[in-house]
């Protein structure tokens, strides 16, 4: 199982608190279950908040990339992160966010990004199709659909991507739909979209900030969020925080048992065996 296939799944069961290592130098705390996994994404490489957020409570990190040739060391800052982070949280993964229909990326391209410690990258559905058919090994490919919900053919459309091993899960863009305000038809326009191909599934928001959107989240049954970084590392902590409570609250309500449904017998009328005699 890849890196990122292991922090989906981690985010639903939770982490134990302990000590990391042979030694148990350094100190875990525990991490509730939630009811999808968190990752914060930044519009550059800055170590120092990554790392933050990672301890304030993150399951991954995403940073936008424009698809041009990254020299030695930005790969080398990549690795040193990827590591950095993974102290922290063995389960963590980083991933990079294609900004860009770039026509430069070749297999080797995501060889590159593998070794150097990003464990998956998500792509605009106007990227090369090329991309499609690298299939490697540990490294995991998402593919963006935009939204089109005036179109009842679409799911049926995107049923083709199935055709490529290479596709890990599907990126969503939720930041225009209102959670709070969630309809049915909405929710099912969203899993249509995703029982077409049955993977795992990230949607893209600007927050999280209420009790209602926290349920019309999980009325869409996504498997991992991804909300932007604040201003500094504090604020971002913060907005982990915060994130972290509803979807933790969320994920204990779907787990509760519900108790049996009590209906009323229906009344049985006795035989003419039981019948007393007059």
């Amino acid at each position: 199982m890849s890196k990122f296939s292991d922090m989906l799944s981690q985010a639903r069961r939770g982490q134990s608190g302990g000590a990391i290592g042979f030694f148990g130098g350094k100190s875990r705390p525990a991490i509730k279950p939630r009811a999808a996994a968190l990752l914060i994404e930044f519009p550059a490489v800055d170590a120092g908040q990554a790392e933050a957020a990672i301890k304030a409570g993150a399951n991954g990190l995403l940073f936008h990339w424009s698809g041009s040739a990254l020299d030695s060391a930005s790969l080398a800052t990549l690795k040193q992160l990827s590591e950095t982070i993974q102290s922290q949280d063995e389960n963590a993964a980083l991933g990079l966010h294609l900004r860009a229909s770039s026509n430069n990326l070749e297999r080797k391209t995501l060889e590159d990004l593998k070794e150097h410690g990003v464990h998956f990258l998500i792509v605009p559905p106007q990227a090369p199709a090329r991309l499609l058919t690298f299939h490697v090994k540990d490294f995991d490919l998402v593919v963006t659909l935009p939204w089109r919900n005036t179109d009842p053919l679409y799911p049926l459309v995107i049923r083709n991507l199935g055709a490529f091993e290479a596709v890990s899960a599907l990126h969503l863009d939720g930041s225009e739909l209102g959670l709070e305000q969630l309809s049915i038809e909405e929710a099912l326009g969203y899993r249509a979209l995703r029982e077409a191909l049955r993977l795992p599934a990230l949607l893209s928001l600007p927050s999280l900030r209420s009790e209602a959107a926290a349920y019309g989240l999980l009325a869409l049954g996504v498997q991992a969020v991804i909300v932007p970084a604040a201003e500094n590392a504090a604020a971002t902590a913060q907005r982990i925080q915060e994130l972290r409570q509803w979807l933790e609250k969320v994920h204990q309500q779907e787990e509760k048992e519900l108790p049996p449904p009590t209906l009323p017998q229906p009344q049985i009328a006795p035989s003419f065996e039981e019948e007393e005699e007059p």
